[in-house]
């Protein structure tokens, strides 16, 4: 395909994800209607898509229009590219510009434009990250980085260095964790490697490593990872600490992996259904990784940011509330009660934590950690409580 091409059928998913079609949906199916389209074709396809997706807004205004094809055309003016380059009707490229489209000079009408952030949003965006807001919006509208953990059950971070060089994969060790690693070269084989294969690391973010450093795991012999989904985290705490591991998820069928990954691992981890987990308590330390907005997370799940509503944020802010009630119900005396979200707004977080102890006596507040994606990781946030022995 060539680059006028590969625009042309982002502009053709772009218009169904702009209809409302997921996005992978419709990179889907494109790829089963386009046979022809080699490797890196869908690749560049994909990578197009995606990045339209984090700028929509700003592509849109400098575009014309919030079609397709307006934000394409935005999307080469943000990137210095002169679209009549790309625009030429030849080849499978998209139509030569209207004299319309050539005369249009975009303006952004508000700062939410500018940061690609929805209007509703900015307020309470600009609110929570205060002088640096700007900076946390614009890092969204880039490319998140590869990041892998360091399974410390198989090997330490030098060796997995030399272990995923040898596979062709190269790395740097990340500031945010002692086990935290950015991936610098071949992001896209990392999960064929044998390194992977192996459990010797683990995909996830250096952040989400961060918040599981931050729990104090000396002597607990019990943990629950009480909102675990595919068990990430309960991995990680499985690599640091002696005790016993659990995981847990509202859903059982989040953690159907957690098996398969803990064996590959060389971690122990004890899946419990919601019907178990007060024959089971308590515990010594209970995480919450609660469900949130995923604001620390849209440079991964650009989608994520256009469908949030006021609505479902005020939803997302009860549901976490009531999960750190009913989390705290199973945390031993003199236990300890982390509460984790990957957002980035105040209201899911040092608010939760001010609410929290509002709530509840007999909780000493410990430690609250705040990670934003402009520092190089997704935005994370932890607040860990101590209850009274």
């Amino acid at each position: 395909m060539t680059p006028g091409a590969r625009v042309q059928a982002a502009i053709e998913i772009l218009d169904e994800i702009l209809a409302g079609q997921a996005a992978e949906k419709s990179l889907t199916n494109w790829g089963r209607r386009s046979r022809f389209a080699g490797s890196k074709d869908r690749a560049a396809v994909r990578d197009h898509v995606y990045q339209a997706l984090r700028c929509r807004r700003s592509y849109a205004a400098l575009g014309g229009t919030e079609t397709g094809r307006g934000v394409m055309i935005g999307a080469c003016r943000d990137q210095g590219i002169d679209p009549a380059d790309l625009f030429t009707g030849q080849g499978h490229a998209p139509a030569p510009l209207s004299e319309s489209e050539q005369a249009h000079v975009g303006t952004f009408e508000s700062d939410a434009e500018k940061n690609d952030i929805p209007e509703w949003l900015w307020p309470v965006f600009a609110r929570s990250l205060g002088a640096q807001s700007e900076d946390v919006a614009q890092a969204l509208r880039a490319r998140a980085s590869v990041h892998l953990r360091v399974n410390l059950l198989k090997g330490d971070r030098g060796a997995a260095i030399s272990r995923l060089q040898q596979d062709g994969i190269s790395t740097e060790p990340h500031e945010a964790s002692p086990t935290a690693l950015v991936v610098t070269e071949g992001a896209r084989r990392v999960k064929n490697v044998e390194s992977y294969l192996s459990g010797f690391v683990e995909l996830q973010d250096a952040a989400s490593q961060a918040v599981v450093d931050a729990l104090p795991l000396q002597n607990t012999p019990r943990v629950l990872d009480y909102c675990s989904g595919g068990g990430g985290k309960a991995l990680a705490i499985a690599a640091l600490c002696d005790g016993t591991v659990y995981a847990h998820d509202v859903d059982p069928r989040r953690m159907r992996d957690i098996p398969e990954r803990a064996a590959r691992a060389g971690a122990d981890i004890t899946c419990l259904d919601t019907v178990d987990l007060s024959k089971s308590a308590p515990f010594d330390l209970v995480l919450c990784d609660a469900p949130c907005s995923g604001s620390g997370s849209w440079r991964r799940d650009p989608e994520g940011k256009w469908r949030l509503t006021q609505d479902t944020l005020d939803e997302i802010v009860a549901l976490q509330s009531k999960i750190l009630d009913d989390a705290a119900q199973l945390v031993a005396d003199g236990g300890v009660l982390a509460f984790a979200t990957c957002s980035m707004l105040d209201v899911e977080n040092h608010k939760q934590t001010q609410d929290f102890l509002a709530r509840h006596t007999g909780w000493e507040h410990l430690s609250e950690s705040a990670w934003h994606v402009h520092t190089g990781t997704d935005g994370f946030y932890v607040s860990v409580f101590q209850r009274a022995g």
